[in-house]
């Protein structure tokens, strides 16, 4: 019985000693720990400071208690003094906090989940080069139903035919696509003649396309041909012809033939003849001479110095032809001639990055979702949420009965609101705050441009749909504060760190430059801070061609002064000899270091490593003296900084005493033994 009630009395404890210990830190959390000038210090404001700056992060050295304590309270009463001088309320500082707040709010206004899933998504894309080929039916984003309706008809009429038994996708797209790089061009008198790519995209990766775009060719198997896939240039029908592993960013050099692709069959012969006669001599020596190859015909002259290699880049940057080369190669090896629009190459593969793993391109890929439409995917559910957590609630009939009041003068950039406009109706409610249809009409006038192919309706409700999550996200981001503490802890971070910053600037860093007289006088108060050690005035002579090395000793032998010994090798013309001059410390130069410091002395220090030879010349010696405030103003002027800052601190102790309760600190230092 004795042993139950233990276990009973054992697990009762165990529920009940968190919550208690919670308890007892709650109430120390809220406690006064100092009072800095009128301002109270919590237990929880200098804890969580002390513990995401000492426990939380890696610092080199963890400061005590009472140590960080002198250090936040000097940082607080910085922060006060900003504040009373209003450094806060200029212009420049709102406009460098709004922009840190608008970088910091991005990961509270996005869906973790949604936003994992794309990174997931895009890397598994990366791992692939697509090369499709695409025909394009164009229909305005904004087109009406009946118009995009008759546009994916015939995207699937077209479709159809490409299906058909022995169809040729490319004649297909001559015939029907609306991307005009299909068919080409034909030579005018202000352009060259441009060669069609009937409908052939080349490869390409993630990012490339527009995501509707690079989401159906990624769902499309090689050699088949997908449904008409909508984006915001119309329908497009996509054939891909390959999925092979990405090759990341490519390194190639080529020795190119330049030939238009329209030249006669006899000039693409002959020349086609000179490739195949370059790539025979490359191979006679195993490529060994490929340098000299590439010196002698190449007709990329932009390249030449860099031995044919062409700068690094991706595979929808450059021909497909010359893609298709680069997969077959391995590094190093140089592929037989190919014909490309632009001419002939003999490519030679140098490199290749591949895709690095998820870990190492997670943050690349996360940026560029950022800018990118699929991020709209996240914004939507974010949208969603907010929606539901400030109780929107739209009044369909108000919304209604303004819309019908809008007539085409909106297509024209020319609307103003009817007579009969209720400009006070409600359109929406955030918990219970009315937007009126009055911000929709200066929404409307502030933001419409000319429209050729929607409706009224249709660009009235596309303007409404933009201006309502507009106020919706505006709400949200303005009670981001109040709805995530860590958030506002992070610009209050941020709103100190720039005051901090601006009132250190003002006070102490600019000021000690600024201060020359101050700067002067602290300088003559410790001189005997700056002070050189023993040093010699030396010359150090460098002879880095053994022919040379006699002609200069022979100089030397003769007593010419030393000063103008570097004007006598110039009149001479006595090549590869450099003269250095000056004044050297103990460990300022390891050639001085292995000389005799005495007056007078020569010594000839020979290299170990090339055919160099180094003479220092010792011409004079000096005894330990101070420095001048140019020869120590950087010097000084950090430490005149630091006096000043000390300075500065004792007035702002002296404007802001500090009231310690010793009772809470002792409870605050246990915490952390």
């Amino acid at each position: 019985m004795k042993n139950r009630n233990f276990l009973k009395t054992f697990v009762l404890a165990s529920i009940l000693m968190p919550t208690i210990f919670a308890n007892a830190q709650s109430k120390l959390d809220k406690q006064v720990l100092m009072t800095i000038g009128d301002q109270d210090v919590t237990v929880k404001e200098f804890t969580d400071v002390y513990y995401k700056n000492n426990l939380k992060s890696d610092v080199i050295e963890k400061k005590s208690v009472d140590d960080y304590l002198e250090l936040f309270t000097t940082f607080r009463m910085k922060v006060m003094e900003a504040e009373r001088l209003q450094l806060d309320t200029s212009a420049k500082f709102k406009q460098e906090l709004a922009g840190y707040r608008k970088q910091l709010a991005k990961p509270f206004m996005s869906s973790d989940d949604i936003t994992d899933e794309l990174i997931e998504e895009a890397y598994q894309r990366k791992l692939k080069d697509i090369r499709a080929s695409h025909i394009l039916i164009r229909c305005d984003k904004n087109a009406l139903p009946s118009d995009t309706l008759k546009a994916y008809n015939k995207a699937m009429d077209i479709r159809k035919k490409a299906l058909a038994k022995g169809a040729d996708f490319a004649a297909l797209a001559d015939q029907y696509s609306d991307d005009p790089s299909a068919k080409g061009m034909k030579a005018t008198a202000d352009n060259p003649a441009r060669p069609g790519n009937h409908g052939d995209l080349g490869y390409f990766t993630v990012f490339d396309m527009v995501y509707p775009f690079e989401t159906g060719a990624y769902n499309t198997k090689p050699g088949e041909i997908s449904m008409p896939v909508r984006s915001d240039f119309g329908y497009h029908i996509i054939k891909v012809q390959s999925v092979t592993d990405a090759m990341g960013s490519i390194q190639a050099a080529h020795i190119f033939l330049q030939l238009p692709f329209d030249a006669p069959e006899e000039e693409v012969a002959a020349m086609r003849q000179k490739a195949e006669n370059i790539y025979k001599e490359l191979m006679e020596k195993d490529g060994k001479n490929w340098v000299d190859k590439v010196r002698q015909y190449t007709d990329d002259k932009g390249t030449i110095a860099r031995d044919g290699a062409l700068s690094p880049f991706t595979v929808s940057r450059i021909v497909p032809e010359f893609i298709e080369v680069c997969k077959s190669l391995e590094i190093g090896q140089i592929a037989k001639p190919i014909r490309t629009n632009y001419g002939f190459h003999i490519i030679k593969l140098l490199g290749k990055s591949g895709v690095g793993t998820f870990e190492k391109e997670q943050k690349g890929i996360s940026e560029r979702i950022e800018k990118d439409m699929r991020s709209k995917k996240s914004e939507e559910l974010v949208l969603k949420q907010v929606k539901s957590d400030y109780k929107f609630k739209q009044n369909d009939k108000n919304l209604e009965t303004f819309m019908a009041t809008v007539d085409s003068s909106i297509l024209r950039k020319a609307y103003e609101p009817a007579d009969n406009v209720d400009m006070n109706a409600t359109l929406f409610t955030l918990e219970g705050n009315p937007t009126k249809v009055s911000d929709f009409v200066n929404y409307i006038q502030n933001n419409m441009t000319m429209q050729k192919f929607a409706s009224p309706a249709t660009y009235a409700y596309q303007l409404y749909e933009s201006f309502s999550n507009g106020v919706v996200m505006g709400y949200a981001d303005a009670h981001l504060e109040e709805k995530y503490p860590e958030f506002k802890e992070l610009v209050q971070e941020y709103k100190d760190g720039i005051l901090l910053f601006d009132l250190m600037d003002q006070e102490v860093w600019s000021k000690a430059v600024k201060d020359t007289v101050g700067l002067e006088e602290f300088h003559q108060r410790n001189a005997d801070k700056y002070m050189w050690d023993d040093r010699a005035y030396a010359y150090i002579i460098t002879i880095t061609r053994p022919e040379s090395l006699p002609k200069v000793k022979a100089l030397l032998d003769s007593g010419i002064e030393l000063d103008s010994l570097r004007s006598t090798i110039q009149r001479d013309s006595i090549p590869a000899v450099f003269v250095r001059k000056g004044y050297y410390q103990k460990g300022d130069n390891t050639f001085v270091d292995q000389t005799e410091w005495k007056v007078g002395v020569r010594n000839e220090i020979p290299s170990t490593v090339d055919q160099s030879t180094t003479i220092v010349c010792i011409k004079e010696l000096r005894k330990p003296e101070q420095k001048t405030l140019k020869e120590a103003r950087g010097l000084v002027t950090s430490d005149y900084q630091v006096e000043l800052e000390q300075k500065w601190v004792q007035e702002l102790k002296e404007r802001y005493p500090v009231k310690i309760n010793e009772n809470v600190l002792e409870q605050v230092r246990q915490m952390y033994q």
